[in-house]
């Protein structure tokens, strides 16, 4: 969500807004901003579907369930207090109050925080955004993480994690908005939270059973490759709806978001076609997603020829520190840390860089002084304040909630052995993703008649085999 457009400027005082006659509410607007819904809705089973190729088969289901789950749990978590907490108009410049707590005054009236929008509108489209960000960090966990904890910590996180710093950069009130702060749609928000929250669940949890001797390899690139379509296609409306208006920001949002994504995935592919002489699907995947990481805080800020340097930088730093985790030697399955938090740290840097009062005030919203192409020198300090501060608290509130639910009896983070060795969809969810029967059928010649002597259900055929001693 735009940090300047249609909201309270950092000088204004809640109280004086009411005396100024609000914007009229436009019914197209409203249109975008439901479709803007829609679209970030889909791209949290697009999460699932993502991770869940990137993991082995026996352990594909309970990816996208839990990625579903974070839309319930989140949105059950949004009615009752988190909207408030992160958008209340009275709160402090870390956190909100309680006085929208299930959606109290949230109606189809202009919302007090975007009043050119319905109330209802603005909050469900920020609860989308709430929703996807701990179903990008828990992919970290992926293949040894129990899923009734994941619940528990899906709700106790966005309440302690995302709704502060949703409210620090984007509540007029915040601390970061005050100071100056530019994040268009979420890159500390979304992706440097998640991704810091993901580094402290994949720590907390230690490492997957024969990590560094087995080989863990993606089962199903297709999954990949579906995630990542469903992922850059919601992006459009995470980006170009963030200017919470059908406008020509909105546009320009669009267009870089996909000129990120495409310069970000052919980069990442020339980088491994030069070290493995192959092209591959899952690097073109990945370095997508990182230009889409990337451009996502500069989106309304930025022209279009500039998001291919979000894109390429994106794509040569989170290979980078795919690599990195290996020497360091920490376990995150789904490499949530090198692409969501190293993404969002660079597309803060460059949007500290590159943004431009003319492509912000493109709409008529209240102008920005710009980054260095506008001789705003400051700004990238302020961009790195935002990311330094949003990176350690999520780490560090993370680290100790994680902590404290595995000493609570109940609420321990790691399935048992044997349940890792067989599978989270098996052990956790008694459901499988992938299975075939195999028979053994016998035919009377003369009566033709058929009687099955063996039958045999077979699965997760693309796995390596793990022995418990």
């Amino acid at each position: 969500m735009s940090s300047t457009t249609d909201l309270l400027t950092p000088t204004e005082s809640v109280t004086d807004s009411p005396t100024a006659t609000p914007p009229a509410i436009l019914e197209g607007n409203v249109a975008w901003v439901l479709a803007s819904t829609a679209l970030v809705w889909l791209m949290i089973p697009g999460v699932g579907y993502f991770y869940s190729g990137m993991a082995r088969s026996k352990n594909a289901l309970s990816l996208i369930m839990l990625s579903v789950l974070s839309i319930a749990v989140v949105s059950v978590q949004w009615w009752i207090w988190g909207y408030s907490l992160a958008f209340s108009v009275n709160g402090s410049s870390y956190i909100g109050n309680l006085d929208h707590a299930f959606f109290m005054g949230i109606n189809s009236t202009p919302s007090p925080v975007v009043p050119s929008l319905p109330g209802i509108v603005f909050a469900m489209y920020q609860c989308m955004f709430a929703a996807i960000t701990p179903a990008l960090a828990i992919g970290s966990a992926a293949e040894r993480g129990r899923i009734i904890p994941a619940i528990v910590f899906i709700f106790v996180w966005s309440t302690i994690v995302y709704d502060p710093i949703a409210c620090w950069t984007w509540n007029p009130n915040g601390w970061s908005f005050k100071m100056g702060g530019l994040d268009f749609a979420g890159g500390t928000p979304v992706h440097i939270s998640s991704g810091a929250a993901a580094l402290a669940y994949a720590i907390i949890l230690g490492k997957r059973h024969g990590h560094g001797t087995d080989e863990f390899k993606p089962h199903n690139i297709a999954n990949i490759v579906l995630g990542t379509a469903l992922l850059w296609f919601g992006w459009f409306g995470f980006n170009g709806g963030s200017a919470l208006a059908a406008n020509g920001r909105a546009a320009t949002a669009c267009a870089v978001t996909n000129l990120a994504a495409s310069v970000g995935g052919l980069t990442w592919t020339l980088i491994d076609y030069r070290l493995e002489k192959k092209v591959s699907a899952l690097g073109f995947c990945s370095g997508a997603v990182a230009g889409l990481v990337a451009i996502t805080p500069g989106s309304g800020f930025v022209d279009v020829p500039y998001s291919a340097i979000f894109g390429f930088f994106a794509a040569v730093f989170c290979n980078i520190a795919i690599k990195l985790k290996h020497m360091f030697d920490y376990d995150d399955a789904a490499d949530v840390f090198a692409v969501h938090a190293v993404g969002g740290i660079v597309g803060n840097i460059l949007t500290g860089v590159f943004a431009q009062t003319s492509v912000a005030g493109a709409d008529g919203s209240v102008p920005i002084p710009g980054g260095w192409l506008d001789q705003n020198w400051i700004q990238v300090g302020y961009q790195l304040a935002d990311s330094v501060t949003g990176l350690s608290y999520s780490f560090i509130v993370t680290y100790f909630l994680l902590w404290v639910m595995d000493k609570i009896p109940g609420l321990s983070l790691r399935v048992d052995p044997e349940t890792e060795a067989k599978g989270l969809d098996e052990g956790e969810l008694g459901e499988l993703a992938y299975y075939h029967v195999d028979r053994l059928v016998a035919i009377n010649s003369r009566t033709g008649e058929t009687k099955t002597i063996k039958e045999e259900t077979i699965h997760q055929q693309n796995d390596t085999n793990a022995t418990i001693v």
